[in-house]
């Protein structure tokens, strides 16, 4: 499949299977006119990748872990490689400090909205 059937197929569009490409993470053959041709199973990789940068993975991470992620019968399910649990227990700590940081401002904002106590 040639680009844009792929990326209709795969539910993404062209642009992000480009970013893909150059960040290391899929890589289509090429016709002998050098478009991008992709196969049936190229599919699966996009959605595992789709999968982790869901999950909060960057690019590198992807890559690093992408054979990590196996495909199930109705869901993408994870085999912790070396260093993934690290990874994805940074992601957490990283989501947890921000969860503090917004329940400190909405505490702020809160504040601010309250009435003045009469004098």
């Amino acid at each position: 499949m040639l680009i844009g059937e792929f990326a209709r197929a795969a539910r993404v569009s062209p642009r992000s299977l480009r970013h893909y490409e150059q960040a290391g993470l899929l890589e289509p053959r090429r016709t002998s006119g050098g478009y991008r041709e992709y196969a049936a199973e190229d599919l699966a990789a996009v959605a595992r990748i789709r999968v982790m940068l869901a999950a909060g993975l960057g690019t590198r991470a992807v890559r690093l872990y992408l054979d990590c992620v196996r495909d199930g019968t109705d869901a993408h399910r994870l085999v912790m490689c070396p260093d993934l649990r690290a990874e994805l227990d940074r992601i957490e700590a990283r989501l947890d400090r921000e969860q503090d940081r917004i329940a400190r401002t909405r505490g702020a904002l809160r504040a601010l909205e309250s009435p003045d106590p009469a004098p």
